[in-house]
């Protein structure tokens, strides 16, 4: 079973990705069993999920749809000139927080947009400006904002930084930063040259971070000591990178999306 699962994980990578050397074949911790997929033309970049909802996101659109019908009930268009980059949300506190930048447009600047998660619409921003990247995701845990800011090769990055220099960033209410981290080689050799799309913490203490096209989630979990977080594990999905949710009233289940065929995935993670 493993051996066909490092099969799948090493072949994922696109024709067009440069070829991975044997050091990034990844620690396969276990795979995430699909569950249903949820038809959503706007799932583009991620999913959000909550007790009754789901949300799909497409760059300045969002739409929100029954978790359990699939129907859809609700959508938001913004102005792309102002959000031409909405990556991911998460619903939190009751509301959903979602994490927006300029990309590919450089110099690179980064937003936090709020919305009213059952009518959508915009209730503020939070501007955190021209950071050391563009903010991908954004998570809530231990009193503390949770974001992670990607750096690319090409389009979208900004020289003389790259993909390595990705990193965790965790804030106080006031947005002010207090710690940061990096990515462990293990992550960094499978990403390149893109970086993080997604990312959220588990109920487990760990902290899982999905990339931009490969069908994987990477678990890490805060160092003990040192500037880079500590690698734990692959997990095959189905969902093809971008943005993913945990669905905190379904123990281990977790959103991701197909964009290709404009999807929300639904699955359950074997731990």
């Amino acid at each position: 079973m493993f051996g066909a699962l490092l099969l799948m994980l090493a072949a994922a990578p696109s024709a067009a990705a440069p070829a991975k050397p044997p050091s990034s074949m990844p620690m396969v911790a276990g795979t995430a069993e699909t569950l249903r997929r949820i038809p959503a033309p706007e799932a583009r970049q991620g999913v959000a999920v909550g007790p009754n909802d789901v949300w799909a996101i497409a760059n300045y659109r969002i739409a929100r749809y029954d978790k359990r019908t699939g129907e859809k009930r609700a959508a938001w268009a913004g102005d792309p000139q102002r959000f031409p980059h909405i990556n991911s949300c998460a619903l939190i506190a009751r509301e959903l927080v979602c994490a927006a930048s300029n990309f590919p447009q450089v110099p690179q600047t980064s937003s936090v947009e709020i919305f009213d998660p059952q009518s959508l619409v915009h209730k503020r921003s939070v501007s955190l400006g021209m950071q050391i990247g563009s903010l991908t995701w954004v998570d809530r845990r231990d009193g503390a904002w949770w974001a992670m800011f990607a750096n690319y090769d090409g389009k979208g990055g900004e020289p003389p930084r790259d993909h390595r220099h990705t990193q965790l960033v965790r804030f106080d209410d006031a947005w002010r930063r207090t710690e940061s981290w990096a990515l462990p080689r293990q992550i960094l050799e499978r990403i390149a040259p893109m970086s993080i799309s997604g990312g959220g913490w588990g109920t487990d203490g760990r902290l899982y971070l999905s990339g931009h096209d490969l069908p994987e989630l990477y678990a890490v979990t805060l160092p003990k000591g040192g500037a880079t977080l500590d690698y734990r594990g692959t997990y095959a999905m189905a969902a093809e990178g971008q943005a993913i949710d945990w669905d905190e009233s379904a123990p281990w289940h977790l959103w991701g999306i197909a964009r290709k065929g404009g999807e929300m995935i639904e699955m359950r993670l074997a731990n």
